[in-house]
């Protein structure tokens, strides 16, 4: 009898964590590298967030605290829901986790039986599917088009609603892609869920403050408030306030959902870290300035890395919406030889073959259930972003 749970060998490891170590692994061993698989902001978490830390611990409050959060946070997300997405929740209808994954994974395996799908739009964030069937679901893909801007079409959801899909995760702007619904976009796919009074949907807003263009934001239930009982929206304080490491995503939804996810929470981790969340009460409560002030410099690197991407040969590159990401396409490679005698059959081989050759990590496309695609993560300096780019540009001119 083997000791790992059959359960463990239908996922694997986080690819993009993988990337990461790969990169540092080299680094360490003396290799000049640039990774941009990272998925975390550069900048530094805001000072009146770290005050406010350094205050809790003071205060001593470093004991447990309720098992899905304090209820000064609690109340604190209800208060950006209402001021920001025009949804009103109750404390109780709030839910706070060591990050959104957690908050993701205590939803579905609360609320998967075996035979449920879970509709995933691809690309998508690595961990959705193994999620799904970690908790003993099926995650059904619906594949988005390039021509599209990565973003589901209506009539493709409809198609691959059954009876037992469970939910629909939705994650806009999104990771791998960037990709952004505008309201008319989301409400033609509320539509569709209206339609299918079963189905839940599962928003994944973490990237929701970085957005371009003068693009609104907008979120399903605040687009479409009959679907608001049969939502979980889902956030963070990882990527708008540069705080990846302190660990604190939330969400909000109906409370018989809300009682299962914390139920589940009390037998694997209890509380988030009590510090992380008394900061976590501030960068809510606290300035918001910034905020806009970083995503316009993170609008500026997407238009440097879009441009000098699309001057590399065999590469195509739309521009983004939102997040900090690009997913261009490397179909014009596939097939040729890279400058170091690398066959380049698959986005993998491509991805390999630049980190080899030119000390650029990236993270291949097939990760993110989309080919022949990889994504660049822009959330480093300008200048590291040329050079890595004039390091692609380089490596795209030596395959033939």
């Amino acid at each position: 009898m083997g000791l790992i749970a059959d359960s463990l060998n239908r996922i694997k490891p986080s690819p993009t964590i993988a990337v990461s170590a790969k990169a540092r692994e080299l680094k360490a061993a003396g290799r000049d590298v640039i990774g941009l698989g990272a998925g975390e902001p550069d900048f530094d978490t805001p000072d009146n967030i770290k005050a406010a830390a350094i205050r809790a611990i003071e205060a001593g409050k470093t004991k447990y605290t309720d098992v899905d959060g304090i209820a000064e946070l609690k109340q604190a997300v209800a208060a950006k829901f209402k001021r920001e997405n025009g949804l009103d929740y109750k404390p109780s209808q709030v839910s706070v986790g060591t990050g959104g994954k957690q908050v993701l994974y205590n939803a579905l395996l609360a609320t998967l039986n075996p035979g449920d799908e879970v509709v995933i739009p691809a690309p998508y964030w690595v961990s959705y599917p193994d999620i799904v069937l970690l908790g003993g679901g099926t995650p059904v893909f619906v594949e988005t088009r390039m021509d599209d801007g990565f973003k589901l079409r209506p009539e493709a959801l409809e198609r691959v609603i059954t009876p037992k899909t469970k939910w629909l995760i939705l994650n806009s702007p999104s990771n791998p892609s960037g990709a952004a619904f505008t309201t008319a976009e989301m409400k033609a796919l509320t539509d569709v869920l209206l339609r299918h009074p079963h189905v839940w949907v599962l928003t994944d807003d973490m990237y929701e403050h970085l957005l371009f263009d003068g693009l609104k934001f907008c979120t399903p239930a605040q687009v479409e408030p009959k679907l608001y009982d049969r939502t979980l929206t889902m956030n963070g304080v990882s990527k708008a306030y540069a705080m990846t490491g302190w660990r604190i995503g939330y969400a909000a939804g109906p409370e018989p959902l809300i009682k299962a996810m914390a139920k589940l929470q009390s037998q694997s981790t209890s509380n988030p870290s009590s510090i992380a969340q008394y900061a976590a009460v501030e960068a809510l409560n606290g300035p918001q300035h910034f905020i806009a002030e970083r995503c316009q410099v993170f609008q500026e690197r997407r238009d440097l890395v879009v441009s000098m991407l699309n001057q590399a040969k065999g590469i195509k590159c739309l521009s983004p919406e939102g997040a900090f990401y690009v997913y261009p396409s490397c179909a014009g490679l596939i097939g040729k030889t890279s400058g170091g005698g690398k066959r380049l059959k698959t986005d993998e081989d491509v991805v390999t073959a630049l980190l080899e050759e030119e000390g650029v990590a990236v993270v291949q496309g097939t990760a993110f259930g989309l080919s022949p695609f990889f994504r660049i993560s822009y959330a480093t300096d300008t200048a590291t972003l040329e050079e890595a780019c004039r390091r692609i540009q380089r490596f795209c001119g030596a395959v033939a």
